[in-house]
């Protein structure tokens, strides 16, 4: 019987966590994941996934699951520390539309 080994779908790169052989992030997948979509359905949304590498980039989540949560809240915190360009160029609109967004 030959034997089976485990291949990786996930690599750290540039600060980042990507899907092998695509500039898919991770981030990605776990959004689309924790919103309820099933792996076929993320498949479909990013063509160059195919349903092997979603199952991978889903269960290297859950096998990694409070470091990748704690590496997806770090880099929420850093976009909305980053000052967006709308900000700076005009407040008073930045404003009403900050406003008018939707509470999650």
């Amino acid at each position: 019987m030959p034997v089976v080994t485990t291949k990786p779908y996930v690599k750290f790169e540039n600060e980042g966590y990507w899907i092998i052989d695509t500039r898919i992030s991770l981030d990605s997948v776990v959004y689309a994941f924790r919103q309820g979509l099933p792996p076929e359905n993320i498949a479909q949304a990013y063509p160059l996934l195919d349903l092997e590498k979603v199952y991978g980039a889903i269960t290297f989540y859950l096998a990694n699951r409070a470091d990748i949560d704690a590496y997806l809240l770090s880099e929420e915190q850093a976009f909305n520390d980053t000052p967006q360009p709308l900000q700076a160029d005009d407040p008073s609109l930045y404003e009403r539309l900050l406003a008018a967004k939707p509470s999650s």
